[in-house]
């Protein structure tokens, strides 16, 4: 495939590309352009060209536009889905339902830009008013991770497009197709030229001269925290706008009095939903002594059922997405091992036929973990969970908020005033009580710490991307 810039696809302007691989087999199935700062520079101009007519198209019709793109979305379904099956490894029925999520965010934010509204405020002198209203910022630059390419990259474009400017994305260096072929679409679908332009390349390279570059006022970035910790300092050169969604490392608390399967339920869904790799999972589990044992068998007992899809057949979960996301459970769980965990299930690779050539991990418990262990203090972004005994569900949320992540927790607790004092008392951007959802496309989303700086989705995603501005009006009162 080639790179999308203003409305046709394009190679690289020094003709360099960079291969993509099906994490499932290890075979190299495309090829996408390795672009550099010429081809950032293209992306960029046809995007501030595009700008200048963007913000100026009214509100309404913006929204018009939008919710075709969103339809055109749940058009192509199948085909966007498998291109991200072949990209990730994920299985199919899961990448058709972050298609369908990603849809209605576009929704959600094009209903959203209607209810933006100017202010004029009272206590003006006869003859003045003062208006309050707010212009979008310009061209957005939307940096994208492998584990959600389409619905990360909604959380920044849908909120981008309604507000008014105009996006050059850049995703994953393994997972770029889908987002190619979701340009092409929306394109197709009616949005105007120049206002969603996709390159590839290096983060290093391409990426690094989107930061730098003077013109785009915005970096939209979902991430690890180092690179995030890099993009904001580069910003600074030109005083660009950041929002950072970046690592994680979410625990769950679980009280005595909890519905222990309630509680088994959610944390099985959500540790190792996309085979553990994404930021906001629950990934260390503090449980209180009494339940400690009931919780880890009932918690065993329903991971064990999860099944590894193998390639060219199906399964719960996939494979990691390549070998430095692997290593990472590899070395966390030898990590517990060797310091004198148990673990309960999973733990070493998976391989024989279908797996061999895959990064397959298959779910992993490692119990009596303490904070000596990685996997109860580093991010995973794979299939494991750290579980340690508690005395108190307040040891809990101490060594919760010991993280220098802040992105999400998780509290079981029959006794609301408790469930709901624990929730208050932990410092993220998010917290469950007694289940766990899916983040709501109507309320923010964001990390405090080294999670991240910024809100996405809901008004507060699309108001991001909005730049205040005041106008002092004077006239002759008529007498």
């Amino acid at each position: 495939m080639e790179m999308f810039i203003d409305g046709a696809w394009r190679p690289s302007r020094s003709g360099a590309t960079q291969p993509v691989t099906d994490p499932t087999t290890g075979v190299v199935f495309d090829t996408v352009p390795a672009g550099d700062a010429t081809d950032a520079d293209a992306a960029i101009s046809s995007a501030a060209r595009a700008f200048e007519d963007w913000r100026k198209i009214p509100m309404v019709d913006r929204a018009r536009i939008q919710k075709a793109c969103a339809q055109a979305l749940r058009d192509h379904a199948d085909t966007i889905g498998r291109a991200l099956t072949r990209e990730l490894g994920r299985p199919l029925p899961a990448c058709l339902h972050e298609i369908a999520r990603s849809a209605d965010l576009l929704d959600v934010y094009a209903e959203e830009g209607l209810r933006l509204r100017s202010e004029i405020p009272l206590g003006g002198a006869a003859g003045e008013k003062t208006i309050v209203t707010r212009d979008p910022l310009g061209v957005v630059i939307a940096i994208t991770p492998f584990n959600y390419p389409i619905n990360l990259l909604m959380f920044k474009l849908g909120a981008a497009l309604i507000a008014g400017c105009t996006v050059v994305a850049k995703p994953a260096e393994d997972t770029p197709t889908s987002t190619l072929l979701l340009a092409d679409i929306f394109h197709k679908a009616g949005l105007p030229t120049g206002c969603f332009n996709v390159v590839t390349g290096r983060g290093r390279g391409i990426g690094s001269a989107m930061i730098n570059h003077p013109t785009p006022r915005k970096i939209a970035f979902t991430g690890g925290t180092a690179a995030g910790k890099a993009i904001a300092a580069a910003a600074t050169g030109t005083m660009k706008r950041v929002t950072l969604e970046l690592g994680g490392h979410s625990a769950a608390i679980v009280c005595a009095d909890a519905d222990l399967d309630k509680a088994t339920d959610a944390i099985t869904r959500h540790g190792f939903a996309n085979s553990g790799q994404f930021c906001y999972r629950v990934n260390r589990v503090y449980v209180e002594r009494p339940v400690y044992e009931a919780f880890l068998t009932k918690l065993a007992a329903k991971a064990s059922k999860l099944t590894l899809a193998p390639a060219g057949s199906t399964g719960d979960l996939g494979p990691l997405v390549n070998q430095k996301i692997f290593a990472n459970s590899e070395v966390q769980t030898e990590d517990a091992r060797q310091k004198g965990a148990r673990i309960l299930i999973g733990g070493t690779r998976k391989t024989g036929p279908g797996y061999d050539a895959g990064f397959y991990f298959p779910p992993t418990l490692i119990a009596d973990a303490t904070h000596n262990m990685l996997v109860m203090t580093e991010e995973t972004f794979g299939p494991l969970l750290g579980i340690c005994p508690i005395e108190t569900a307040f040891d809990g949320l101490r060594h919760a908020n010991t993280s220098r992540y802040g992105l999400a927790g998780f509290v079981f607790c029959r006794d609301f005033a408790k469930g709901l004092t624990l929730c208050e008392g932990m410092e993220v951007g998010s917290v469950w009580l007694n289940d766990i959802q899916r983040s709501s496309h109507y309320v923010p989303f964001g990390g405090m710490k080294e999670s991240g700086i910024g809100r996405e989705k809901g008004r507060y995603g699309v108001e991001s991307y909005l730049e205040y501005k005041t106008m002092y009006l004077s006239y002759e009162v008529p007498t």
